[in-house]
């Protein structure tokens, strides 16, 4: 049988990016990051607190612009960056629904008297403080988001949990690189090497977007809207929860990390951490900016 040119370089591609998204799943271990080439790893340019860059919100109301890093959390609304609490390394972070509560895991940092690692902790005074909820010593949440009806999260198992203390395990034939969710809805996107999962039940069951794009990252806008970053940066766009998307623009540089919010206009605004600093779209993911940010 004879391969196509087009057929060979379409198969190239689906290679990178899945193993760009397999990356993204290694271990905070020094070996590991050592090895991986993803988003934690990164070495993080110029304005941004920290090299390793795990997680980025961004609050609607207040427009604070924050990035969860190996080196804790920290406030990039305005330079120089300002650090919030502790040194802890929040692999894992998530918006809660009212203003100021974070869901997060990870490793403790120097000095820190939480376990290792730090299974699901919770804040609601905006990272200054953390209250240990469960796993700890057992969980290190790698992939974390918030839904109407609880947290899914995943520490090598897919789980769910209504409160944050009782969990359920979710049988799942895929590994998430990374979950998006809204605190307004119950629909999850996980993203995988293989395409993208959804759920509409807050992560209990879960079929295939047989028709979506392999894509890295995933933030909700809005319950009903999305945005999607593939490894080599085309942005995607999902006015549908997920079910469709549409190609948008695309990210100049090695994105670490995305945040949507909907924007004063009606538009989903995107924030993305870049090797290169925080960059923003106020079209919808069709053209980006230098964010005042960064």
């Amino acid at each position: 049988m004879t391969i196509s040119p087009k057929t060979m370089l379409q198969s190239a591609a689906l290679i990178a990016g899945a193993t760009a998204l397999v990356l993204t799943l290694a271990a905070c271990t020094p070996t590991a990051e050592q090895t991986a080439g993803a988003s934690s790893t990164q070495q993080a340019g110029s304005g941004l607190p920290s090299t390793h860059i795990h997680g980025l919100t961004v609050s609607g109301d207040t427009s604070q612009v924050l990035l969860a890093t190996h080196d804790g959390l920290f406030d990039v609304t305005k330079q120089p960056a300002s650090k919030i609490g502790g040194t802890n390394d929040l692999m894992g972070f998530t918006a809660g629904k009212d203003a100021g509560v974070f869901y997060a895991s990870g490793h403790p940092g120097e000095g820190s008297d939480l376990p290792n690692p730090l299974g699901l902790v919770k804040s609601v005074d905006g990272g200054k403080t953390w209250e240990q909820l469960s796993r700890q010593g057992e969980s290190d949440f790698h992939a974390l988001t918030a839904t109407k009806s609880g947290i899914v999260a995943f520490d090598g198992t897919l789980r769910t949990s209504p409160d944050g203390k009782a969990w359920k395990t979710v049988t799942a034939d895929f590994a998430p690189a990374a979950l998006a969710g809204h605190p307004d809805s119950d629909t999850v996107l996980a993203t995988t090497p293989e395409g993208i999962q959804r759920s509409t039940n807050g992560g209990t069951t879960w079929t295939p977007v047989k028709s979506g794009p392999v894509i890295q990252f995933a933030a909700f806008a809005h319950p009903a809207e999305a945005a999607g970053v593939e490894p080599d940066g085309t942005v995607h766009y999902s006015a549908d929860a997920g079910a469709t998307w549409t190609r948008k623009g695309r990210i100049d540089g090695q994105v670490l990390a995305i945040a949507a919010v909907k924007g004063a206009d009606g538009s989903p605004w995107i924030w993305a951490a870049t090797a290169d600093g925080i960059v923003v779209s106020t079209d919808g993911g069709t053209t980006f900016r230098p964010s005042d940010a960064s």
